[in-house]
């Protein structure tokens, strides 16, 4: 059973967070290990793994980019440790906005990269945000879900910059 199906909702690459409270505690109440104390060994091991089960999920549909990944994993399109080879231009656009980061203790430099990086962040992710918003598992097809695995590691590039500028 995967993380929707458990939840009992539809495959989708944003998930709704305002729902996902109710629902958790429904389904922890449910398949909370507390209830089947005096349940078969079976049946107590099987309410074990729906409840770790379904704490994996929620903090996976929580995290914008971990829902993504999960459904592009789901779909066969994305290995844990993968090698991804980006296209070189943004990687040069990368680069640049690194070689800045060296410079970073200058006055001013830091908001000009802020700046940099949320341009980047909104170019990568327009050419996606339909597929992303929009996602339907019937009609997306496997071209689009690939637009979206370099969009989700352009942006593991992007958030890895962030974190460094914003730590300074």
């Amino acid at each position: 059973m995967n993380y929707f199906e458990l939840f009992d909702i539809p495959v989708q690459l944003k998930v709704d967070k305002s729902t996902l409270p109710v629902k958790y505690f429904e389904l922890s109440r449910k398949y909370h290990p507390d209830f089947f104390i005096n349940a078969p060994e079976a049946e107590q091991a099987e309410a074990l793994e729906k409840s770790a089960q379904l704490n994996k999920a929620l903090k996976t549909f929580q995290n914008p980019d971990d829902s993504i990944k999960y459904v592009l994993q789901l779909k066969g399109l994305l290995e844990e440790e993968e090698k991804y080879e980006l296209p070189p231009d943004f990687l040069m656009e990368v680069m640049e906005i690194n070689e800045g980061l060296m410079d970073a203790d200058e006055p001013g430099t830091n908001n000009v990269l802020k700046l940099k990086i949320e341009s980047l962040q909104s170019e990568i992710y327009e050419p996606v945000k339909e597929i992303v918003e929009g996602y339907q598992d019937s009609t997306t097809t496997e071209k689009e879900l690939l637009q979206v695995k370099e969009y989700y590691y352009k942006k593991k590039y992007v958030d890895r910059i962030r974190r460094e500028l914003w730590a300074k």
